[in-house]
């Protein structure tokens, strides 16, 4: 089950994947470990910054399957054709959301389609 509570005191840090401290690609694995579901490669030392985070998600997607939006399922952004920035579907409160972390605002929780809307595309991978 999954505990808002914790991600209260995660702090972004670019290229962070260990707890408390993690960046966007970080509360993924966070979050599915969580969740009891099998982590995924955890990228060490790729960032959004340069062409990293899209080469390793586009490789990533390869082995996943589309998906509708489904609890653990995770979440690729796109800027054109490139992916900018991931998130992880979480149920609140019988709700879905996405779980994401950003510089300045650390975690959020965002209903799917507030979040959908933030971006250009947006794709569900599990």
């Amino acid at each position: 089950m999954f505990d808002p509570d914790k991600y209260r005191s995660v702090t972004w840090l670019k290229g962070g994947r260990v707890f408390p401290q993690l960046d966007c690609f970080g509360i993924v694995n966070e979050v599915r470990r969580d969740l009891g579901l099998a982590e995924w490669p955890d990228f060490a030392g790729v960032t959004k910054d340069g062409a990293g985070l899209n080469r390793e998600a586009k490789k990533l997607m390869l082995s996943l399957q589309r998906c509708e939006p489904e609890e653990g399922a995770g979440v690729a952004c796109y800027s054109g054709s490139t992916v900018t920035h991931v998130g992880v579907v979480i149920r609140m409160a019988g709700q879905l959301y996405v779980a994401e972390c950003n510089p300045g605002m650390n975690v959020t929780f965002l209903p799917v389609t507030r979040f959908i809307r933030r971006f250009s595309r947006v794709e569900f991978w599990k």
